[in-house]
């Protein structure tokens, strides 16, 4: 654990002493989007944020430098490895520190509460107890570079809809055993220099004004050191939120605390020994990165985005935590002197990332098809796959050229309202933010897309992007009319689009234009003590992502499925990659059901039933409905694999490297069938009616039908046994062990997980810890597995303390709770 030595905190707080009112409150509102003020006075030099779930995208939103594109953190946590998530903290703080970054937004420990939540696949698990370990040997490699981590979101922020109004309604015990745990784990173990205040309101108040749990919990009980920031925009007031423990509002230059916070403190209604503490914990945090006093100097010989050394971890990460769910008579691994007949839009344009926050821009992406073919050769064929989008993306690179550059990609002109040309940038994700971190002279007025037709035909030509539009096209003139649905950040993370089916000669140039609504004014509000001040617009007014939508028009379906069905006829072994896209996987927006969007279902039976062999791919973050499970012979679930996803599936697929991964998430058997489910409020409140029985705890308690896969379940490559089973109840929690014998013909890694079962009503099974070993063919291990004595605990409402577990129950030993090997009763209090 990495801690500031007090007298440096010391130091800290005379700094603070040092200057005056205005000047403190200034420092604790952002700069700008991404970074924090410096002040030359006490030798703060500028803080620099970064997003940073699945890489360090820098500091702007779009359009910045090319950096590594990770798997996402289902896929890296689903290795049930702490040395995973600390070599990936590592590599991240490499990232950022090619950049002068100095805090990376992450790890996101909120739970996988239901499986609807858009925002699951950022987050490691539907355990608390695995998402708190891993998270804690995440922050350690980050820290250990110097580079701060941040836990987000405290606390309860397990949906997005109606995100940054909804009321989080949680009972104390429900809260403390299960929400609040990650965060206590990764807090006890690692020391993270930060933490991020949700949207929402937990009980009635909201998260950035939490004086229960930022105050009272977290800085209190947990005696953390470190700052509490503010979600983007969440922060509504200034007295409350300062009195609630939040130090930082985020983003800046302006927020709702300034010349507010300032007239609170003179009015009494927050003492300036609160503004003192938040200032000293921006100020240690400074300086635990290297941000006050001597500036630290930055390396310069880090791995490149692109370079061999990412390209072999990147692909090694992805490949390790993809899981075998079902594997009939050996289907997997491929044999490499097969024929394979690749099918599907997943395999041709694989989705390596989710929506929103947790995007960037990636040096490449590579396929599933180019992967394979790089692999095998001539011996696979590639068959594209039946539509699996909603909404259409932007333009690709290979369909469009900059008229102006040549260049692959749109020409993007910015304008102000008197026509003034504010910017002109070359886009080849044919995309462009707006309003957020452009830092441009004057507000923009209309963004124009220009581009380039390569290919003839029927293609679908549209805009994406709040906005009033003009689209020409050869001799047609398009006009949409595009309007936020009301989700908060909806029109920066998930922007509406609309499209046309076009008849379009190569050659042919798309100009597009959106005049932009303009931001609502400004409210002038009272405060204490008679001041006025102006309040904020609506936060996203006039923010936006813009986009050009050019591709081929999509073939009706039935083609489609009758061209991959020909091909799967002819092979030895059908590969068919289905899943999710970024529209179902993203923040701000949640799912309606977990089935396959568009006809992927019908593609997967169709091919089932004419080839020899099917494997299905699934590349998606989160569990997805599989009605066609009894007619393949085997399912990968990859995740989102990142910019080596096409590389990982193959090896994975071929047994290059093992698929190793255990489920973080239990996959229900049908929509609705989960202990959670609705991530709807209703007037405002959901509810965690639930309590602790959330994910495999309420399946396992009868709350919920059996799954179709529990949490803990993988096969890999290989079979195991289990034998001799003891178990130690001396000292705080008991200690397990278990002779594993690798029955298979292949070296492989099995995880070993332990499960408590406290055989009463009112208390559910828990992972209370788990351990990996590796072995040849044959060969047995003996593990230990220590378990965890914060899970053997329980929150006593009524006293408002913790009591221990009452005694008796028993332990599973099991490989998920769908497989358990052995059990044993307890005898300790």
């Amino acid at each position: 654990m990495t801690t500031t030595p007090l007298s440096t905190q010391s130091d800290v707080r005379a700094l603070v002493r040092t200057l005056d009112l205005p000047t403190k409150v200034r420092l604790l509102t952002g700069a700008t989007a991404f970074t924090l003020a410096p002040d030359e006075s006490i030798g703060l030099g500028e803080v620099r944020l970064s997003d940073g779930p699945t890489g360090v995208r820098g500091l702007k939103f779009t359009g910045g430098r090319k950096v590594a594109l990770f798997p996402n953190a289902t896929l890296l946590a689903s290795a049930w490895d702490p040395e995973t998530t600390r070599e990936v903290g590592r590599m991240l703080a490499e990232e950022a520190l090619a950049q002068e970054i100095h805090v990376v937004l992450g790890p996101t420990i909120n739970l996988h509460r239901s499986v609807l939540n858009g925002r699951v696949f950022e987050a490691y698990s539907e355990d608390p107890l695995l998402t708190g370990r891993l998270a804690a040997s995440y922050v350690d490699g980050l820290q250990s570079l110097r580079v701060g981590a941040c836990l987000k979101h405290l606390v309860a922020n397990e949906s997005e809809t109606q995100r940054n109004t909804m009321n989080s309604v949680v009972d104390e015990a429900t809260l403390r055993e299960l929400y609040l745990l990650p965060f206590e784990i990764a807090t006890q173990e690692s020391d993270p220099w930060s933490m991020m205040a949700a949207y929402n309101d937990v009980n009635g108040v909201a998260a950035t004004e939490q004086d229960h749990v930022i105050n009272e919990v977290v800085k209190g009980e947990w005696g953390y050191t470190g700052l509490v920031m503010s979600d983007w925009f969440a922060t509504k007031t200034a007295g409350p939120a300062a009195n609630g423990g939040l130090d930082l509002v985020m983003p800046g230059p302006d927020g709702p605390w300034g010349d507010a916070l300032v007239a609170a403190v003179r009015s009494g209604e927050v003492d300036e020994s609160v503004v003192d503490d938040h200032l000293t914990r921006l100020l240690v945090l400074a300086d635990r990165v290297g941000a006050l006093g001597e500036l630290r100097a930055y390396p310069d010989d880090l791995p490149a985005p692109d370079s061999a050394v990412r390209r072999e971890q990147l692909t090694r990460l992805a490949a390790r935590g993809m899981t075998v769910l079902t594997n009939r008579d050996a289907a997997l691994p491929l044999d490499r002197g097969a024929s394979v007949a690749l099918i599907g839009r997943h395999a041709l344009e694989t989705i390596d990332m989710g929506g929103g926050s947790a995007q960037v821009n990636p040096p490449y992406q590579v396929s599933v098809a180019e992967g394979l073919t790089a692999l095998l050769g001539d011996a696979v064929t590639v068959v594209d796959g039946v539509e699996v989008r909603e909404r259409s993306v932007a333009a690709r690179p290979e369909f469009v050229t900059d008229p102006v550059t040549g260049e692959p990609g749109v020409h993007i002109t910015l304008l102000a309202e008197d026509g003034t040309v504010l910017d002109e940038r070359h886009s080849d994700t044919a995309t462009t933010m707006v309003g957020f971190d452009d830092d441009l002279p004057q507000a923009v007025h209309t963004v124009r897309f220009q581009a380039r037709v390569t290919q003839a035909g029927a293609a679908e030509i549209g805009v994406m992007g709040v906005g009033d539009w003009v689209l020409t096209v050869g001799d047609r003139t398009l006009r949409h009319e595009l309007r936020a649905g009301g989700g908060f950040a909806e029109e920066m993370l998930a922007p509406p689009a609309a499209t046309e089916v076009v008849e379009v000669d190569a050659g042919a140039v798309i100009d597009g234009e959106a005049m932009l609504r303009p931001p609502a004014a400004a409210d002038v509000l009272d405060v204490a003590g008679g001041t006025t001040v102006e309040a904020s617009a609506e936060p996203m007014a006039g923010v936006g992502l813009f986009g050009l939508v050019a591709r081929p028009a999509p073939r009706p379906a039935a083609d489609v499925i009758a061209d991959a069905v020909a091909a799967a006829s002819t092979a030895d072994v059908a590969v068919v990659v289905v899943g999710l896209t970024e529209e179902r996987e993203t923040e701000s927006v949640d799912k309606s059901t977990l089935a396959l969007p568009g006809a992927q279902d019908a593609m997967v039976s169709a091919v089932a039933a004419a080839a020899r062999r099917t494997v299905v791919v699934v590349n998606a973050a989160t569990p997805v409905l599989m009605p066609w499970l009894d007619e393949v012979d085997a399912v990968l679930w990859a995740g989102l694999p990142g910019q080596e996803g096409g590389h990982a599936v193959a090896a994975a697929l071929l047994g290059d490297i093992e698929p190793a991964g255990r489920l973080v998430t239990t996959f229900p058997a049908a929509d609705g069938a989960a202990p959670a489910w609705s991530v709807t409020p209703v007037d405002g409140d959901l509810e965690y009616t639930e309590g602790t029985f959330v994910g495999y705890r309420g399946h396992h308690a009868g709350r919920a039908p059996e799954p179709a896969f529990w949490l803990g379940h993988g096969l890999g490559y290989a079979t195991w046994d289990y034998a001799d089973v003891t178990v130690d109840e001396a000292g705080s929690s008991p200690r397990v062990h278990v002779t594993v014998t690798n029955t298979g013909t292949r070296p492989s890694r099995e995880v070993v997980q332990v499960y408590l079962d406290p055989q009463t009503a009112d208390q559910p099974v828990r992972l209370v810890g788990w351990a990996s070993a590796s072995a040849e063919p044959g060969e047995a291990v003996r593990v230990e597995v220590a378990t965890d004595p914060r899970l053997w605990r329980r929150w006593d409402t009524a006293s408002g303390t913790w009591g221990r577990l009452g005694g008796g129950g028993r332990l599973l030993v099991a490989r998920g709770l769908g497989d358990v090997r052995g059990e044993v009763a307890l005898t300790g209090a």
